[in-house]
């Protein structure tokens, strides 16, 4: 099965997730918002008589306008709604109109104020709920009915701790996400020392050899400097896609990651079979680090997410030039909240791209989950 034909929607965080989300929560705030203003205009209907309901319908609806296209742009349609918001209650108190904003305007300048806190950087998040505290004061020395006040201060308050909180949570995701790249950076370096010793150690041999032929075999010194160059292209080709990814020395030098089947042997959770070569000597050393700590991480999230999981297969091929490792199991679906699309998968892929290869992961139709990577091999040695 080939994972890298699975539809958006089936990855974690994809964007047909997050756009079904997204359409989701619009049309209920929309529906709330037509169900706010349509009760309030018939209770001042009933209240005040007339069209005293028009005015607060009016500019109601405006605000919850902007609410619904805020996402074109935060700061231009909190400023838009708060600008409203202070004409509606300077024209309401001049004109003896219900009390303004209405809990229909309420609703619309909570959304705003919340999303500019939420997404904003400090100074326009801050400027925006500055903006709707002003508003909802101002409201309070000319209104006829306390409860207006009260909805109003409490819908800003609401706005600000929701708006903030979901901030705090991001800003959290992000500096974990961030020390996940980090570890997986400094482990790159870590092995940057193994794969130069690797190429630059059979540079040497053949310059060696090549010194050698100069002096005994003057023809075929040429095939030995062919050989010296390919060597020399593969060892550059192999650091620039590793160090491409770094951004600070290395400390400290480790030994090879180990072999598959000594790692499937130690996993302790359902029976594992590996299909294709366990060990590949003619891979570039990166590309086998890669493909061992992708299986590595996959059989930890199998222990940890997949409990009922009762076998796990390793599939290692290729082809074109391209090494191809897939690891699925067999466990049954699990609620979405549950899914394996953690910090584990954002570790792997920072290293899949460095080598610019690809890597997929998500559900299977049949169940389980699978994750599949294919990494170039570059020049060879």
């Amino acid at each position: 099965m080939n994972v890298g034909n699975l539809p958006a929607s089936a990855w974690p965080g994809g964007r047909a997730v997050h756009g079904g989300a997204a359409v989701t929560a619009e049309v209920a705030l929309g529906v709330a918002a037509v169900v706010v203003l349509v009760f309030w205009a018939r209770l001042i209907a009933a209240s005040w008589g007339g069209g005293y309901w028009v005015f607060d319908i009016a500019v109601g609806a405006a605000v919850c306008a902007l609410a619904l296209t805020r996402r074109r742009g935060r700061v231009w349609t909190a400023a838009a709604g708060l600008g409203i918001a202070v004409v509606a209650v300077v024209v309401a108190a001049a004109a003896d109109l219900p009390n303004e904003p209405g809990p229909g305007m309420a609703l619309g300048l909570s959304v705003l104020v919340g999303s500019a806190v939420r997404t904003l950087p400090a100074r326009p998040a801050g400027a925006v709920a500055a903006g709707g505290l002003l508003v909802a004061a101002a409201s309070a020395p000319m209104a006829h009915n306390g409860s207006v006040v009260v909805l109003n201060a409490g819908g800003w308050l609401a706005a600000v701790t929701v708006g903030g909180g979901l901030r705090l949570l991001a800003e959290r995701r992000r500096a974990a996400a961030d020390r996940v790249r980090h570890d997986e950076r400094r482990r790159l370096a870590r092995e940057l020392h193994d794969v130069a010793a690797h190429h630059m150690t059979g540079i040497v041999l053949q310059a060696q050899a090549a010194r050698l032929l100069a002096r005994r075999r003057s023809r075929l010194l040429e095939e030995s400097l062919e050989d010296i160059e390919e060597a020399s292209t593969g060892a550059l080709s192999a650091l620039r896609r590793v160090v491409g990814l770094l951004r600070e020395a290395a400390d400290g030098v480790p030994g090879p990651p180990g072999r598959l089947t000594d790692l499937i042997d130690r996993f302790d959770g359902p029976p594992v079979t590996l299909r294709g070569p366990a060990d590949a000597g003619d891979w570039p050393p990166e590309v086998t680090s890669t493909v061992y700590r992708i299986v590595q991480e996959s059989l930890t999230n199998v222990a940890r997410h997949a409990p009922r999981a009762r076998s796990v297969t390793v599939e290692i091929g290729g082809g074109d030039g391209t090494v191809v490792v897939e690891v699925a199991d067999d466990a049954p679906p699990t609620p979405p909240s549950r899914n394996r699309g953690g910090y584990g998968l954002l570790g792997m892929r920072e290293r899949v791209e460095a080598l610019d290869g690809t890597l997929r992961a998500g559900p299977r139709p049949e169940g389980g989950w699978s994750v599949r990577a294919a990494l170039p091999l570059g020049a060879r040695r």
